[in-house]
């Protein structure tokens, strides 16, 4: 019956302990996110470490691609930054395009 007894009580601290460890290793190493929030963005366009947007779609458009921004998010790459569009077509296709936040070149896209 002790060991019983020993075992149900060590159980019992497993149970209670395991999810606090992991709750402070969780809070510790906080989840990294893909791209920058707008204040984010609005902080790397005023220091210069990117285009703004409109330069971007500019930079795009002079490559003739011809379609309406669904969606502009700014993330890190590599060394730097760039804006991901997601794009509609007239026909309806949705892509997608990388374009360097850097200099507005289009790194990958039609």
């Amino acid at each position: 019956m002790p060991v019983f007894r020993l075992l149900s009580v060590i159980l019992l601290l497993g149970l209670l302990v395991g999810p606090a460890m992991s709750a402070t290793v969780l809070a510790a190493d906080p989840p990294r996110r893909a791209c920058l929030s707008k204040a984010e963005q609005r902080a790397a366009v005023t220091a210069h470490r990117a285009i703004p947007l409109a330069q971007a779609i500019i930079s795009m458009r002079k490559h003739g691609l011809r379609v309406e921004v669904v969606r502009a998010q700014l993330c890190p790459r590599d060394a730097g930054l760039v804006y991901v569009l997601t794009l509609l077509a007239r026909s309806g296709k949705v892509t997608r395009v990388t374009v360097d936040a850097a200099n507005g070149e289009l790194i990958n896209g039609r």
